[in-house]
């Protein structure tokens, strides 16, 4: 299993953020998180992270665990979040460059670099302009380029369509597709019942930390979708 959430349990004081999860996302699927603010999607992916330490139970990587094992976990991932930071008076090669570099890929030559940047979406002409320039539809482009880099096997994605336009959010939910075809785990924590729907293979609902349905996204239409969620909201 890619990715694989065992009776993970957070709890910040006396306020309990996940009770007990339990989530396994396999190479080639597409787990959507759907959820009130709140409900514990960015707590989940800020564990299978590392930046936080589970209450108890685990979260694991590529068979391993993240906090017994946080470089190697680290080097099959990838994450983008609700606004990729990048460095504005880089260039968005110079930026894809420079996180390669870090991450020791092997190909960081100039074309490829440029190749990667256009198969992630970006257009041509922006390759060598300063990032502070883009689009937040540019820059999340970047990140997916990025993840294309390093060959990540895990990509986490929180909120990634938020603040985009129908157009940017299409084209994003596709290159996140094509990661889906060619093998990639995808855990995105969204509020976009549309693309979960869209790209997701399965979907899960979350409430006050606990995953309260989960489903195959074949098994439902948007219609179905909505009302599902829309119940399980209810108090």
């Amino acid at each position: 299993m890619s990715l694989e959430a065992r009776e993970l349990v957070k709890h910040y004081g006396d306020k309990v953020a996940l009770r007990g999860l339990d989530l396994r996302v396999a190479g080639g699927e597409v787990f959507c998180l759907l959820g009130a603010n709140g409900a514990g999607k960015t707590t989940t992916i800020q564990l299978f992270l590392g930046f936080i330490e589970p209450t108890s139970g685990s979260a694991r990587i590529m068979d391993r665990d993240v906090q017994q094992h946080p470089l190697e976990t680290k080097r099959s991932l990838a994450y983008i979040p609700e606004s990729v930071m990048l460095y504005p008076s880089l260039t968005g090669a110079e930026n894809l460059e420079y996180f390669v570099t870090l991450a020791n890929c092997a190909d960081r030559g100039q074309d490829a670099l440029s190749a990667t940047l256009l198969r992630a979406g970006l257009p041509e002409d922006a390759i060598h302009k300063p990032v502070g320039a883009y689009s937040k539809g540019m820059r999340q482009k970047v990140g997916i380029a990025i993840a294309i880099a390093r060959q990540a096997r895990v990509l986490l994605l929180d909120e990634p369509t938020s603040g985009l336009d129908p157009k940017a959010s299409n084209e994003f939910s596709e290159l996140v597709a094509s990661l889906r075809d060619e093998g990639v785990a995808v855990l995105m924590a969204t509020h976009d019942l549309f693309r979960s729907r869209e790209i997701g293979t399965h979907i899960g609902i979350m409430k006050r930390g606990q995953l309260v349905s989960q489903f195959e996204a074949s098994e439902v239409s948007h219609t179905d979708l909505e009302k599902i969620y829309l119940d399980n909201m209810r108090d």
